[in-house]
């Protein structure tokens, strides 16, 4: 089976991980894949050895060039499947597609990783109605699926999943030494965008709490964006310069996390968060936001804690709570490991696509029978933020 994969994004996010790992993961499996991606992206770079690769992306939601460019490379290549992995992806496929003159059309599959809601104007319900099935990274996104209208016969979560025995294998690098924090000082993580969803600035009034009752703990929020001057005067109000690092972008991220004690998922709103699967795979025990897939990842007292988003005194409640207690993030951490090994891998995530695939293949020659629930894959069952 041939897939072609689009990706549009110029940054490396989960979203771009979770692409690469699928198309690397079918290709171990026998799968042909080829990805389009942006001519200047991190995923491009990523992605740069041994991997069929067209340089090709929208400048703008309604393309008509980039749509005909890739029709051409469909009617060319007459694709099993086209698998479309953010919005404006979707977009040009959809337009790809209906200027194609293969027929009957490759199956459109999309993914969805963010619990936004659809945009409702005219071309987003056009582009959408012409997709096969959805492939939701929770059952929390695809609740908000079909709270769009979208058929629940066309929605299938298909758990996100990560690399472990790789994450594993990662040396660990010394986060005390790489930002000269005291030896003995306690470490809180954060990873993510600097973006207002991901609610760093709830961890800032956290740490701020914390600092009463653990006075030498240390707060590391790894991730660039457009809030980092905000989040930046936030740290300098409180006086906590001496406290809380914002070093920016960094590609050993994953060494670093491994030098956390508490790894903090913050946000506001989470499709599922592939950040909070890192550091579970770290064996570090999380302190995460009840809110979208979360709760489909953290186990409450198992392998961490949730509390509500938007609360930053629960927040620190939990976060003093796991550095006074080493012996519970020692159980948590590891309960964490066992967890993702058993629901939350890369070979598991790739399985359920390449299902998806299938049923989406046979759904186009008989459009009545939509896509069975079976093999590690589930239909959804089910007012917010719209689409990036």
């Amino acid at each position: 089976m041939l897939s072609i994969h689009i990706d549009t994004a110029t940054t490396w996010r989960g979203g771009q991980n979770q692409v690469l790992l699928t198309v690397m993961g079918l290709r171990a499996a026998g799968e042909r894949t080829l990805l389009v991606a942006h001519p200047d992206g991190e995923l491009r770079r990523r992605a740069a050895e041994g991997l069929e690769f067209i340089a090709l992306a929208p400048s703008h939601e309604l393309d008509l060039k980039a749509g005909w460019r890739l029709s051409r490379l469909i009617n060319r290549l007459r694709p099993d499947i086209v698998h479309a992995h953010d919005p404006h992806g979707v977009s040009m496929a959809a337009l790809a597609l209906s200027m194609s003159s293969v027929q009957p059309p490759a199956p459109l599959v999309a993914s969805r990783r963010v619990d936004f809601h659809l945009k409702r104007h005219s071309f987003s319900q056009w582009k959408y109605r012409q997709v096969t099935t959805f492939i939701a990274a929770s059952d929390a996104i695809a609740e908000v699926l079909a709270a769009d209208g979208i058929p629940r016969s066309r929605i299938v979560t298909v758990h996100e999943g990560i690399d472990v025995d790789r994450i594993e294998h990662i040396e660990p690098a010394s986060v005390h030494a790489e930002f000269w924090l005291p030896t003995h000082a306690p470490v809180v993580g954060n990873i993510g965008a600097l973006v207002a969803h991901k609610g760093q600035r709830h961890l800032i009034d956290a740490a701020a709490i914390v600092l009463r009752t653990v006075p030498d703990a240390r707060f590391v929020i790894l991730g660039e964006g457009e809030l980092r001057e905000a989040l930046e005067h936030q740290v300098k109000h409180l006086h906590l310069e001496k406290h809380v690092f914002l070093p920016g972008f960094r590609a050993d991220v994953l060494a670093l996390l491994k030098g956390f004690d508490v790894f903090v998922m913050s946000s506001e709103t989470e499709g599922l968060g592939t950040s909070i699967l890192d550091a579970m795979a770290c064996a570090k025990p999380v302190v995460a936001t009840r809110t979208g897939g979360i709760p489909e990842v953290v186990e409450h007292e198992g392998t961490g804690h949730l509390v509500p988003p938007h609360d930053p005194a629960a927040m620190a409640a939990a976060i003093v709570a796991l550095l006074r207690d080493p012996d519970r993030r020692a159980r948590m951490g590891a309960a964490g490991l066992a967890r993702v090994r058993e629901r939350f891998t890369v070979e598991r995530m790739v399985e359920g696509t390449r299902h998806v695939y299938r049923q989406a293949a046979e759904s186009m020659r008989n459009p009545e029978r939509g896509v069975p629930t079976e093999g590690g894959v589930r239909n959804a069952e089910g007012g917010g933020r719209s689409e990036p």
